[in-house]
This record gives structure tokens, C-alpha cells and sequence, in this order.
């Protein structure tokens, strides 16, 4: 009997692989890829065989993406990618209640990548994006995709469906609190069930045990446990507040130094960036990890040090054959703008299952990391460094979402007139 094809993925916004990778795992094998970014173009070169394309999408022509796939259209099994996201990200709301998303040029990938999925026709298509997307009364990106599928439908006769949902990585064995937009629609009107968790927080006083009787969150400690950084890494936290990081604990971030934390009261309540100061714990997932930190932005090691490329990548879950090529700058891009390869592998084991009739092993998951509970004690806590003593005293906290100094600042300055 003929072994099956894998069946074939054009990737688009690719960045370093992460989705690429997952659907690799889950028996898919990538045809051709787009990306723009040199750095990720690199590492996708030197880690795989597949075709790379390194342009703009709205520069590549989607015949040429048949043509270096070999096919047809109809032929492709599936479209995967994740549009850049800046236009739906949280982060536009911390500074000012609000941001232009649709209006945003960069939310024009969006209409290039539906344009590819008109051309191309798949067997299906998964789009991934931040949660952001489907925020309520936000939800301007997904009203434009659903009207976008609806258009396809009526130009080609095809009966694409779109489900959508947002995943919370840590809920399917990823050690990272992410959650992912995901937006899935087969040629032929099947629907997708999406992956029920796996994996649940751990109940507070007993980390073997889970409120859902599913197996606790696998921790930074699973995946990070056995890597050892490349000596020839540069680890150390530079900048400002450096000294300051070894006085926080596993765990926590800068609050710890306010009046309602532990610490000294350094900083007013939720002054700063979640992120400012914080630092993994051992026994829990890591958080986001970020795509352009600053120098003082975790998460950084329970070491109180940057995390390096390996570490980075096994908080991802990407396969340990991969390298990322660049600049620790550059590495830290292209994996914090990375999809968890582990997501991808159990979003593609459901795409190829229900929406292709293939049979799906039910095997371990590959990327899944081993359980490696229970994780030392916290590293011991180091004395605020007397030079940032002088901070002491009463700090009034934040006033709220979209009332932030940057807020007001933007409200005062003279709007441009429009005619």
C-alpha cells in the first residue's frame, strides 16, 4: 500500500517557524513560505528545506506560490499564518485606552492574506492572530475577515466556514501563559471542534493537583531545567534598574517594590509595565515572552540574568533541532513574535483529523515538555542595592486604564486638522 503524502502547507508571515514547526509535528511539510524580515528568512533556511520567499506578501504574487509548491489551485491542503499583529495588541491600550487598529496600514495584511486564500483555494486555512482581534467592541479585524470569507465564498462557489477562537497556550502543556487568536474554515463547510485543554492551573496549596482533575500547567522549571546557556552568550541585564532585579522574587515583578508588596515601597502601584522587573518562577508557566523588550522588560531567569536562545526556544516549544539565527536582539524578535510550536502541533492534529479524514495518531505529543515536578525552592533574595534607596517613600498608584500620564499627554496636544 502507498504511503500517504504529508499534505502540503504554504506558509505565509512565517517569522522564525513557530506555526510551521507545530503543523510539522502534527504531519503536515511546508511548500513555500513568505517572509520579509531577513533575520527570520535565515533561520527558516538554515533549519528547513522548504522554499523561502523573502519579500513583502503584498509584492508576491500568488501564482508564484503555486508554482515553487508544485500545484494547482485547490491543490493545497492548507494557508497557515499570522498577520503582524500591532494593530490588536493589548499593549496600545496601556498607554492610551485605545488604538486605530483597522485603521492601522499594517492590518492591511490581513486583505493580503485572504487575497492568497481567493487564489490559492485550500483545502482549509488557519489564520492566527493576538487575542486582541476578537476583543468585544473591538472586534472591527474579525468583522472584516468574516465579511472577507463570506465575499470568497460568493466569488468561487466554495463553502469555507471560519470557527474561531482564542487559546490559552498553557491549557494544551506550553510553559507560557499566551493566548492566541485562531481562526480555522475548511473549503468544503466542515466545522472545527477546537482541542479541548489539557492541562489546568494547579490548585494553590498542592501543585499536583488541578481543579479540572487535568494535569497541573507545565512550569518553567519543565522546560527549562536541563538547559545550560552557551557561554559565549551575553546574559547580563544592563540599564538603570539592573541592581534591582536580583532583589526580586521568582515570580514577581516590580510591585513587589511598592506599598502593597513585600519589598521597599520604590514605585507606585501599577506605575510601570507589567513586565518591568519581572522575573520567572520555577514552579509556574513563564509569562508572554516579549518581541522588543527594553533593557529592564522580563521575563528575565529566576538568575536574575536574560533568558538565552535555547531557553527562549524551549518556552516556545520549538523543536530542540532548530537554531535562531541573529543578534540576541534578533533571536529575542523573532521568538517573542513566535506562535508556540506546541499550539500549532495540537491545532494541526484536529485540522488534519476532521477537516482532512485523515487518522491521526494518538501518540505523545512530540513537543510536549516531560514533567519534571517538583521544581527546587525559590533562588535566595539579595538586598535592595542601597542606591536605590532614595526611591523610598509615598507613590501614588496609577489612576486607571486610559488616565496614565501618556493618556493625558495625548488628549492635551492640538489635534490636525483633517481638510
Amino acid at each position: 500500500m502507498a504511503r500517504r503524502r504529508k499534505p502540503r502547507i504554504i506558509s505565509l508571515f512565517s517569522g522564525a517557524g513557530g506555526l510551521d514547526y507545530g503543523f510539522e509535528a502534527a504531519g503536515f511539510k511546508t511548500a513555500v513560505a513568505v517572509e520579509m524580515d531577513a533575520n527570520c528568512c535565515e533561520t527558516l533556511r538554515r533549519n528547513r528545506k522548504f522554499a523561502v520567499i523573502e519579500r513583502s506578501i503584498h509584492e508576491v504574487p500568488s501564482e508564484e506560490l503555486l508554482d515553487l509548491a508544485g500545484a494547482d489551485p485547490g491543490d493545497i491542503d492548507l494557508v497557515i499564518g499570522g498577520p503582524p499583529c500591532q494593530p490588536f495588541s493589548k499593549s496600545g491600550y496601556w498607554a492610551s485606552g485605545d488604538s486605530k487598529r483597522l485603521d492601522d496600514p499594517r492590518a492591511q495584511t490581513l486583505t493580503a492574506y485572504m487575497r492568497v486564500v481567493e487564489d490559492t483555494l485550500p483545502k482549509a486555512f488557519v489564520l492566527e492572530n493576538v487575542a486582541g482581534l476578537a476583543f468585544n467592541g473591538k472586534e472591527e479585524g474579525l468583522d472584516f475577515l468574516l465579511d472577507t470569507i463570506r465575499d470568497i465564498n460568493r466569488r468561487t462557489g466554495a463553502s469555507y466556514q471560519p470557527c474561531f477562537k482564542v487559546l490559552r497556550a498553557a491549557d494544551y502543556g506550553v510553559p507560557q501563559l499566551r493566548e492566541r487568536f485562531f481562526l480555522v474554515a475548511a473549503r468544503e463547510g466542515q466545522s472545527l471542534s477546537f482541542p479541548a485543554p489539557t492541562h489546568a492551573p494547579a490548585v494553590e496549596d498542592d501543585a499536583q493537583l488541578t481543579i479540572d482533575q487535568l494535569p497541573p500547567y507545565r512550569t518553567a522549571w519543565d522546560a527549562l531545567a536541563d538547559v545550560k546557556p552557551d557561554p559565549g552568550e551575553d546574559l547580563a541585564v544592563r540599564g538603570k534598574w539592573a541592581d534591582l532585579l536580583p532583589s526580586v522574587p521568582e515570580g514577581q515583578n516590580y510591585l513587589w517594590h511598592t506599598a502593597r508588596g513585600g519589598g521597599q515601597p520604590l514605585f507606585g502601584w501599577r506605575r510601570r509595565f507589567w513586565c518591568f522587573l519581572l522575573k520567572l518562577a520555577k514552579n509556574r508557566p513563564s509569562w508572554t515572552l516579549q518581541a522588543q523588550p527594553g533593557p529592564a522588560t522580563g521575563p528575565f531567569h529566576w538568575e536574575s540574568r536574560r533568558l538565552s536562545m535555547r531557553e527562549l526556544c524551549r518556552l516556545q516549544t520549538f523543536p530542540d533541532d532548530v537554531e535562531i539565527y541573529g543578534s540576541h536582539g534578533a533571536v529575542q524578535k523573532q521568538l517573542g513574535n513566535a506562535v508556540p510550536s506546541l499550539l500549532a502541533e495540537v491545532l494541526g492534529r484536529a485540522v488534519r483529523a476532521q477537516l482532512l479524514g485523515h487518522r491521526v495518531s494518538r501518540r505523545k505529543l512530540k513537543l510536549l515538555p516531560p514533567d519534571r515536578s517538583p521544581a527546587p525552592a525559590p533562588e535566595p533574595l539579595a538586598p535592595v542595592a542601597p542606591k536605590y534607596l532614595a526611591l523610598r517613600g509615598e507613590h501614588s498608584p496609577h489612576p486607571g486604564t486610559g488616565k496614565g500620564y501618556r493618556a493625558s499627554q495625548q488628549r492635551s496636544e492640538p489635534q490636525a486638522s483633517s481638510g
